[in-house]
Order: structure tokens, then sequence, then C-alpha cells
């Protein structure tokens, strides 16, 4: 796969009654940020708009990343998640504070991951037929050629769907539902000779498909890079390695809610309601510990 990763640092700027604060050009995105407090001055209203047109004419299909709205003096800093598919694209975002000062310094930085077309794997080619496939697999309409062996050895579900004493397992063609076919060639891209390694765009598809289909090495492939690779945010990754039990991740993600400010953090995030009570019960052991 063929990424490229471009980030930019914001110098700081009062908040301005206009709303206009900067615009920037790096790396053939320019980037035109406003800001300005709401009518009740409870937060802090941000626009950010790209305009990528120059990646588009190289070949960049899609901007993945994150912003980082700051307000460096009172230590304050907001995460939001960004995908960008079309050029002009306006993010938005209110950011409430508890610190308001007419005359706020803020700023803000970008990490944004860049996909270009040539590094859309060409699952017609590496699902063709040859020697060492033996089944076909039809979702879509498309075909993909597979080794039942393989999948078998590597999902407990493509296991009970090719079994040699069952109807469909001698099947020459088997229907796969409810999944698209560049979702589902994705997943199986993973474990295949030329894989295609997760990324912090593919995590969330990848986790749900490999759940559902039952490969866990597929998780396996994603907790590596979680924990080596990736820019997602602590307490979302506390969320995704409670509901797909990766257990280093969720170790070494606990460990480094290090302060009392970032387990508050958590605890008042939307990513805290969607745990476990068992993980639960863990985070706020850890805030406690930190007290």
């Amino acid at each position: 796969m063929t990424y490229k990763t471009f980030e930019y640092e914001s110098d700081q700027y009062y908040i301005a009654d206009s709303g206009n604060l900067n615009t920037n050009t790096v790396n053939g995105i320019t980037c035109t940020w406003m800001g300005k407090a709401d009518d009740n001055k409870q937060s802090f209203e941000y626009k950010w708009i790209f305009d990528w047109d120059e990646l588009k004419n190289q070949g960049v299909v899609e901007l993945n990343g994150y912003i980082l709205a700051k307000r460096p003096y009172k230590d304050e800093e907001v995460r939001i998640e960004i995908s960008l598919t079309e050029n002009n694209q306006i993010i938005e975002k209110s950011v409430p504070t508890a610190h308001f000062a007419s005359a706020a310094k803020v700023s803000f930085h970008y990490h944004l991951e860049a996909l270009y077309s040539c590094a859309i794997p060409n699952y017609e080619k590496m699902f063709g037929a040859s020697k060492k496939t033996d089944t076909v697999l039809v979702v879509d309409g498309k075909k993909l050629h597979v080794n039942k062996a393989f999948l078998s050895f590597h999902s407990d579900y493509f296991s009970s769907l090719f079994p040699s004493n069952c109807k469909e397992g001698r099947m020459t063609e088997i229907s796969i539902s409810e999944v698209s076919y560049s979702d589902f060639g994705l997943l199986l891209s993973t474990i295949y000779p030329g894989t295609v390694f997760p990324t912090d765009r593919t995590v969330p598809k990848l986790l749900k498909l490999a759940d559902r289909f039952q490969i866990k090495s597929v998780i396996a492939h994603v907790q590596h890079h979680l924990l080596h690779n990736s820019r997602i945010g602590n307490e979302k990754m506390l969320g995704l390695a409670d509901k797909y039990g990766m257990s280093k991740l969720w170790e070494k993600t606990l460990r480094e809610m290090d302060t009392v400010g970032k387990a508050k953090n958590l605890k008042n995030s939307e990513e805290y309601e969607k745990l476990s009570d068992g993980a639960k019960v863990k985070v706020l052991d850890r805030l406690f510990n930190l007290i």
C-alpha cells in the first residue's frame, strides 16, 4: 500500500470576532482555519476548510487522520478524527471550554495520511484462479478464488463453511452476503501472500469483519499496528482493545493512562460508555490508584 503522511502545526492566534484565523499551504494542502467564541461564551466554534486539489492531481484519493484543537495556555486539547474524500471539504467542531477568555490564544495541529490510487489493491489479480485455489467465494456478484484449507486454518467460520461431508462444502461457488467486495477483499488480503497491512483508516473495518468471520490472525495484525504504528487516540484504543479482546493493547494503553487528567478524560468520554462493565472497573481502579 502507498501512503504518505502530512503534518502541520499552526502558530498561536487570538480568537477573532471575524472568525478568520489563518490560511496555510503545506505540501499541496491549503487549510483555512476559522474560530470564534459562541454567543454565550461557553465554547469555541472552529471550522477548517481543506483544499487539496494539487494532491488529487498527484493521485491521492483520500486524506485520513485527525486535528488537535489546542489552547496552550490552559493545556486544553481536543482531538477530532477526520476523513477527507472531497476537495474543499469543511470540518466543523464546537469545543467547550471551562476557562473562557475573550483574548484567548489558540492553535491547532493536523496529522493526515494520504492514500494514493495506485495503493488500491487489485483483488481480481490477488484472488484469481490458480492451481492452489479450489473454491470460489462470490461477493457482490464478483468472484474470489480461494483455498479452502488455508481459510479453514485461519477461521472457524470458514472451517464450518467448508466441511467435506456437507453439500455446500462441495459447491464450486459459495455466496457471501452483507459485505462489499472491496471490504471482503481487504479482509482476506490481510492474511494472504502480498499482505496488505492495516492502517488507522482500515482498522475499524478490519476489526468488525475479522470478528464476524472469526479470523483471529487479522485481529493480531491489527493489534500489532495499534501497538507500534498507530496515531489513534488512547481513549479509542481502549475501546477497541476491550471490544475485540486485544489484551496486549489493553494493558499498554491502560498503563499509558498515567495521570488523573487522562483518566478523567476517559471517564467523561463517549468511549467510556461503550466499555464493558469489567473494563470500566479496571479504568476506575486505575483512576483510584492515581489519586
